[in-house]
C-alpha cells in the first residue's frame, strides 16, 4: 500500500499557522491544554500534537470541535491560518553571506525567492543564479528569476545617488511592458498564496528598485510586505 504523499511546504506552513491559532485563542482564555481537551471532547494527546507539531491535515471534525470549545467560527479559525500563508518579503542580500541569508529564510518559513536583478550574477559567494538556486533548493526553498523585474543597468544611479523619485517613475514605466506585467501577475499569484522574498542586493530597500515591484504587487493583492530580518 502507498504511503500518504509528502506534504508540500505551503501545506505545512498552513498547519503551523492553524496550530499557533489555536494555541493563541487558548491562552488568551487562560486554558491548559487539558481545558480545552476537555471543552472540545478530545483527548489531550491529539491537542498536543496539533499544537506542537501542526498536525497536516486534522480532521474536520477535530477543528470543528476546538472551534465551538473556543467559541469562533469554523470559517474564521480555518480563514486566519490560510491568509497568514501568503505574504511579501523584501530582502536584500548586501552585508550578509549566503548561510546567513539562507537562515534567515528559513527563520520567516519563506517559500520561495523572486530574484528582481536584471542579471543574477555577484561577487559574494554563492548568490550568483546558478549557485543561488541549488542551495536554495537543498533547504525546500524554491528559487525564481523575473528578468523583466530587474532595474536596467541606465537607471540605477538614480538609487545610488539619492534621487529616489526619478528612479522610481523611470522604472515604473518599465513595468508596462508585456514581460513585465507577466511577471507582475506571476509574482503576484505567488504571493497570494505562499511566502515570497523578492531579492536584490541592497540592504536598504529604499535605495532599491525591488520598492516598486512590491509596492505593485500588494496594489494588486493586498498583501503584506515585511522586510526579512
Amino acid at each position: 500500500m502507498a504511503g500518504r504523499p509528502a506534504a508540500s511546504r505551503q501545506e505545512r506552513a498552513r498547519a503551523q499557522e492553524l496550530a499557533r491559532r489555536v494555541r493563541a485563542l487558548r491562552e488568551a482564555r487562560g486554558w491548559t491544554r487539558e481545558r480545552l481537551a476537555k471543552e472540545a471532547g478530545l483527548h489531550t494527546r491529539t491537542l498536543v500534537r496539533l499544537e506542537s507539531e501542526g498536525a497536516i491535515q486534522p480532521g474536520f471534525f477535530t477543528v470543528g470541535a476546538l472551534a465551538a470549545a473556543l467559541d469562533v467560527g469554523l470559517d474564521v479559525l480555518f480563514r486566519d491560518a490560510v491568509q497568514s500563508v501568503g505574504g511579501l518579503w523584501s530582502a536584500g542580500y548586501e552585508g550578509r553571506d549566503i548561510g546567513s541569508f539562507v537562515a534567515a529564510l528559513e527563520d520567516a518559513r519563506i517559500d520561495m525567492v523572486a530574484d528582481v536583478r536584471l542579471t543574477p550574477i555577484s561577487r559574494k559567494p554563492g548568490f550568483s543564479k546558478t549557485r543561488l538556486r541549488e542551495t536554495l533548493n537543498a533547504a525546500g526553498i524554491e528559487y525564481l528569476h523575473l528578468r523583466a523585474l530587474g532595474n536596467p543597468k541606465d537607471n540605477r544611479a538614480p538609487f545610488w545617488e539619492g534621487r529616489l523619485t526619478e528612479g522610481r517613475a523611470r522604472f515604473a514605466a518599465l513595468l508596462c511592458s508585456e514581460n513585465a506585467l507577466a511577471d507582475l501577475a506571476c509574482l503576484t499569484d505567488r504571493a497570494r498564496t505562499s511566502r515570497v522574498a523578492v531579492l536584490c542586493f541592497e540592504e536598504d530597500a529604499e535605495r532599491c528598485h525591488r520598492t516598486v515591484v512590491l509596492e505593485e504587487v500588494r496594489r494588486r493583492c493586498d498583501v503584506i510586505v515585511t522586510s526579512l530580518a
